[in-house]
């Protein structure tokens, strides 16, 4: 089992070199300056929609809370619960998502409440699992809490060989990696770009940035 410092360094700074800064959460600030509205509420808005979805439905969802001059905290909380869903419904499991969206942003109050909340009660509230909740804590937070998901646990697998539970990897990655804000953003992105590119579950190895690191290439 190889799980260093520099294994996963080595790592990241193969990927940025191959994919470039990713610069997430992708967010519409120009939107939310012609709205006067906070760009990190869209952050929040966007974990909870892109459960069990692809981002791309996730997308559709949102540009039609913003055909509404719905996305924010208070659009969201002013709209009624059917045409809530209604907005949301390209994003799959709506009437869920759109009970949670209420339940989240009434249960936080702010984003600025994410700052001192602890992952614990961010836990706590129904529809927030831990990696949504690292989510809001990383993305729309600013604080260092790395996000672990499906796309990270395949390629951590295949490449170092090791597979864990959410928490372990998640101390995997924060045992190793410097304390850095900006880093822990992009990694997460980096790795999501990847297994979208290359690392899929039929992998592509021909060409992949990783193929000289990786444990499963025969």
């Amino acid at each position: 089992m190889r799980s260093s410092r520099s294994e996963l360094l080595r790592i990241y700074d193969l990927l940025l070199n191959a994919y470039g800064k990713q610069n997430w959460w992708p967010v519409d600030k120009e939107y939310h300056k012609s709205q006067g509205t906070d760009p990190r509420e869209e952050v929040v808005i966007g974990a909870i929609l892109t459960q069990n979805t692809s981002w791309r439905n996730v997308e559709k969802a949102i540009s039609n809370l913003k055909e509404n001059k719905l996305l924010s905290f208070k659009g969201i909380l002013s709209v009624e619960l059917e045409e809530l869903k209604a907005l949301i419904k390209p994003a799959g499991y709506y009437n869920q998502k759109a009970k949670r969206l209420k339940e989240v942003i009434g249960r936080t109050g702010s984003v600025d409440g994410l700052k001192s909340a602890s992952r614990k009660e961010l836990l706590s509230i129904k529809g927030i699992g831990d990696e949504t909740a690292d989510v809001l804590l990383l993305y729309a937070a600013d604080r260092l809490s790395f996000v672990i998901d499906t796309y990270t646990k395949r390629i951590v697998k295949r490449v170092l060989g090791i597979s864990g539970s959410y928490d372990e990897l998640k101390t995997l990655f924060e045992a190793n990696l410097p304390k850095d804000l900006e880093m822990y953003k992009e990694f997460h992105a980096l790795m999501d770009e990847h297994a979208k590119r290359f690392c899929r579950k039929n992998p592509v190895c021909g060409g992949c940035p990783l193929r000289s690191l990786c444990l499963s290439v025969k």
